[in-house]
């Protein structure tokens, strides 16, 4: 809450940080331990008829999968009515690898040596955000959230452009922000204290002169005062600053630019970014919280996946 905007929104892409070389075996120890998953078996739908996907757990498969899930991404229109469970599938494959950096020579040596890069700054933008969490323990209760389906990828990419014309903040790093604080706009805290909308500001940061306007929930309207508020912090002269502006950490920032550089680099990867999921950290593993999620009051883990299989991540 250091900026005036909550920081905590998502403890779902909270996964990741490619080791520096200040403590780098303290860190490595910290975050290749993944809490062990209950035992529900792959295939369990949830409501909206999509299943939490099973990947491999093993260096070589994984690296397998994720080839062959890149390049028929790469080849695949939006609209194709497999491409969003293929997206969730990506992000899962880059999620399970964040977890063990022992992993990397091993997954990287079996990937195209093409998507060697795009890859690599996937699973370093994800530890970034597991570094953020590294000596915090897991919560044992899932959050009052609601997760909705957000607006369409062109809809939102019109947003960030506008934004950008208007202020010099480029749309790729609108874009990452969003993506990092709910998802593109799934994520809806239900908290009347905490923080709202699709950009994830306070109320009080809302009312500060010449940063909202229009609706706190509205996505132009956040979007748009996301981008004044950037150039409040020091942008676009100096995009790190007026990010750090926004979460006070160096490690929430490289993480932004990350995704940001990869949305510049390819466009067609915010489609992608778009159809991933809401993920939760939890004593029982890496949780799936599908759209049509909503809990008005925090409940324990425990007592959600008696309700809820399909959150949890099936055995393999």
């Amino acid at each position: 809450m250091l900026a005036g905007i909550r920081r905590s929104s998502l403890a779902l892409l909270a996964a990741v940080a490619l080791l520096t070389a200040c403590g780098a075996g303290r860190q490595s120890e910290a975050i290749s331990q993944e809490p062990p998953a209950p035992q529900y078996p792959a295939g369990v739908a949830a409501p909206n008829g999509r299943s939490y996907p099973s990947v491999p757990k093993a260096a070589v498969p994984l690296a397998q999968q994720l080839n062959r899930v890149e390049n028929q991404l790469a080849g695949m229109n939006p609209s194709d009515a497999s491409f969003a469970s293929l997206a969730h599938r990506q992000q899962v494959l880059y999620r399970q690898w964040s977890h063990h950096p022992d992993w990397d020579a091993a997954v990287l040596q079996q990937l195209n040596p093409e998507l060697r890069s795009v890859a690599q700054r996937q699973v370093q933008a994800r530890r970034e955000f597991l570094a953020m969490h590294r000596y915090s323990p897991a919560p044992a209760q899932l959050p009052a959230w609601r997760i909705s389906p957000p607006i369409s990828a062109d809809a939102l990419l019109k947003h960030y452009k506008q934004a950008e014309q208007d202020t010099g903040i480029d749309w790729a790093t609108l874009a990452a922000i969003n993506l990092v604080e709910t998802g593109m706009g799934r994520l809806q805290g239900l908290s009347v204290a905490g923080a709202r909308g699709p950009m994830q500001f306070l109320p009080s940061t809302w009312a500060e002169p010449g940063i909202g306007a229009g609706s706190i929930d509205d996505p132009a309207d956040a979007i748009a005062a996301a981008a004044r508020y950037l150039v409040r912090r020091g942008g676009p002269e100096n995009m790190p600053q007026a990010i750090w502006g926004y979460n006070n950490s160096w490690n929430y920032v490289r993480a932004v630019q990350t995704y940001a550089d990869l949305m510049r680099e390819d466009p067609k990867r915010l489609a992608q970014f778009h159809q991933w999921q809401i993920h939760y950290a939890s004593p029982n593993g890496d949780l799936w919280l599908p759209e049509g999620y909503e809990r008005q009051q925090p409940i324990p883990v425990e007592a959600y996946l008696q309700q809820a299989p399909w959150s949890a991540p099936p055995a393999r």
